[in-house]
């Protein structure tokens, strides 16, 4: 797993993930280690992901990233994409096998989900920009397919298509945008799909607004050598940009 960092981060713009990436490779992150505190019987999210990290048993073998760990698999590439004006860390993007999904997560109220009302707001956003939205049933529950009007390297026009999904977890949101060939081939989406089921959100126990972002940050060096997954430093590169949701 190949681990780097992105210079900036760009708001209030679909997201546009990078599809350049060769990265291929099976999942080596065993499937059932995750449980329900306390051995409850779970169903729904706790059952099958993404998870809160209450629900599992411990945190060794994750990527940790703050507010979301990661489980490792072969040929998975990480990027921290960082805002410009404040260098804080605001999403994460998985490349994997030419496709890509970016993950954020942001708190949210304990009583209610905020997936409902920020899927109007993005396609408002979308609309704004001169594409179209369409709302489907799909892995994850309703999801959102948005095109957006792009040119080509030729002049030619097209669109560039995101495929958005989004969860609420115990006082926490998490929203992952599907890029390249995961926005349109369910076929293509199934190794990042499962590395989303997996993903694990750490709220915290401080007061948050809702939709504030959970913090993330570059992982902790543990000076322990390095395994054959353990994520490896590139050359910094610009992330996709941001979608904003608050």
């Amino acid at each position: 797993m190949v681990f780097g960092r992105g210079r900036k981060a760009k708001q209030e713009q679909l997201s546009e993930p990078d599809t350049a990436r060769d990265a291929v490779g099976g999942d080596a992150f065993a499937d059932g280690a995750v449980a329900a505190a306390g051995g409850a019987k779970t169903s729904g999210r706790a059952a099958t992901g993404p998870f809160d990290v209450s629900e599992i048993d411990d945190q060794d073998g994750y990527v940790d990233l703050g507010a979301l760990l990661i489980a490792p698999s072969e040929g998975l590439q990480l990027r921290l994409e960082v805002e410009e004006a404040t260098q804080r860390v605001v999403a994460v993007t998985l490349d994997l096998a030419g496709s890509s999904l970016q993950l954020q997560a942001f708190a949210a109220p304990r009583s209610e989900g905020l997936w409902d009302e920020i899927r109007e707001q993005i396609g408002q956003s979308v609309g704004s920009q001169g594409g179209l939205v369409e709302e489907i049933e799909g892995t994850f529950g309703t999801e959102l397919v948005a095109k957006l009007p792009a040119g080509g390297a030729d002049g030619s026009q097209g669109y560039r298509v995101a495929r958005f999904v989004g969860v609420d977890g115990p006082r926490w949101f998490l929203r992952g945008v599907f890029g390249g060939e995961a926005a349109l081939d369910r076929d293509a989406a199934v190794g990042l799909e499962g590395l989303f089921r997996k993903i694990v959100v750490v709220r915290g126990e401080n007061p948050m607004p809702p939709r504030d972002l959970l913090q993330l940050r570059l992982p902790k060096d543990t000076g322990a050598a390095p395994s054959p997954q353990a994520p490896e430093f590139e050359r910094p590169e610009r992330g996709p940009e941001i979608t904003q949701i608050g």
